[in-house]
């Protein structure tokens, strides 16, 4: 293990830690932006119906299906800085693709699916990689402080670039959008790249070498299946994914098509989730400790998809719903982001170091390896129930995630974690 932060012995001063957290925080914006960008060239560009914008949500989901347990166990092997630059540049080439080919007159769905798949597969190397680059790199009394950055940055980009993502959308021609949230990329391989320190890497060189995958993997696995707190929640975080996925096909449909709202007013929207999460996570420093973890926990997840609800029941004029919505999202950005950051420490706090990577993974791929599906579902839901109808039981859906919670030890935890 590396030696802690060198001048000052406080993670948020060291350099290394700086230009990973900038990289980290600049390609997770341009990822969950290009999440709301491809499906708006879709339907604005290419005039997609809801099956066939649900299946692109699904084809850039399904890399953490397929490739989560894999990255996990193959970062553990490798030097994640290099990783991570190498998927930045390569996720710069798939949205450039998108964008050139629109002038060319090549621009179909076809292209997208590649893209958003070719996105997809370097976006779980990527977060798997500067989860695990963290542990490398800094020393284990400051992990805590920089888990805490890093995971903020995370959710904040969670919430915050779906609304980022609508704004280019709003400001430029769909395609050309999709170029600009390539520049993130580029700002995040640039600071990643400046990374000095060597990684202190978990296995020897023979085992990198000779080492089987497999068993790295069904040890992280295992791990989340005893432990009762990661157990419980990787099935929290899959029925919540699960959901999610449904009611944001159904959401981006329903803007545009059943609010009759413009791109402008749309990324308006969208755009007060921003705000919402910087309060989330200045909230997250402040109530687990007061309040206990478990409570804080439920009832942030119970006010998050409860808002929800309020969605499909919007009718009026344009600028009273835009209101609304902008009420709805800054109070979903709020909670949404208080439950990301507590259950981040949470899970931090009874991971072993070694395998932080694995067990990344592992919670990656139980809570959102169902999102394809749900992306699925909710085409399914919007073409047989219609937009309002379809919203509507997508949100039904959040509320199981917070029930799930109720029932679990994560409930019982108290103002300090178990270490």
């Amino acid at each position: 293990m590396p030696s802690p932060s060198r001048a000052s012995g406080t993670v948020l001063r060291d350099r290394d830690f700086r230009l990973l957290w900038a990289g980290q925080a600049a390609s997770q914006f341009g990822a969950q932006a290009g999440q709301v960008v491809l499906p708006l060239v879709a339907v604005l560009t290419l005039d997609a119906s809801t099956g066939r914008l649900g299946a692109l949500r699904a084809v850039e989901q399904a890399p953490i299906l397929l490739f989560s347990l894999f990255a996990g166990a193959w970062v553990d092997r490798r030097r994640a800085r290099d990783v991570m630059v190498v998927a930045d540049l390569g996720r710069v080439l798939a949205l450039a693709g998108v964008a050139l080919a629109y002038p060319l007159g090549v621009l179909g769905l076809p292209v997208l699916f590649v893209a958003a798949f070719a996105v997809g597969v370097l976006g779980v190397f990527f977060d798997v990689a500067y989860q695990a680059s963290l542990v490398r790199l800094v020393g284990r009394d400051e992990l805590a402080r920089g888990n805490s950055a890093l995971e903020g940055s995370r959710s904040a980009a969670q919430i915050g670039g779906p609304a980022l993502g609508g704004a280019l959308v709003s400001l430029l021609s769909a395609p050309v959008a999709a170029l600009a949230g390539a520049f993130f990329f580029v700002l995040s391989a640039v600071s990643i790249r400046r990374i000095r320190r060597k990684e202190a890497l978990p296995a020897p060189p023979r085992e990198r070498r000779n080492g089987r995958l497999w068993p790295q993997i069904r040890e992280g696995l295992q791990l989340v299946a005893r432990q009762p707190a990661l157990r419980s929640l990787g099935i929290a975080s899959a029925v919540f994914q699960f959901s999610f996925a449904a009611l944001m096909t159904v959401y981006l449909l329903f803007l545009p098509r059943g609010l009759h709202l413009s791109g402008a007013a749309v990324g308006l929207a969208l755009a007060a989730t921003g705000p919402g999460a910087l309060v989330g996570s200045l909230l997250a420093a402040r109530l687990p400790g007061r309040f206990g973890h478990g409570r804080v926990l439920v009832a942030a997840a119970v006010l998050a998809d409860g808002v929800m609800l309020c969605v499909p029941a919007l009718h009026g004029p344009t600028a009273v719903t835009v209101s609304l919505l902008m009420g709805i999202n800054f109070a979903f950005g709020v909670c949404s982001q208080l439950v990301n950051v507590t259950l981040m420490a949470v899970r931090q706090a009874v991971t072993p170091v070694r395998i932080q990577g694995r067990v990344v993974a592992t919670v990656n791929f139980v809570g959102m390896g169902l999102t394809p599906v749900g992306s699925l579902l909710g085409g399914v839901l919007a073409d047989g129930l219609g937009l309002r109808s379809g919203l509507l039981v997508a949100a039904v859906g959040l509320a199981l995630s917070p029930l799930c919670m109720a029932l679990s030890p994560l409930a019982r935890l108290g103002r300090t974690l178990p270490l």
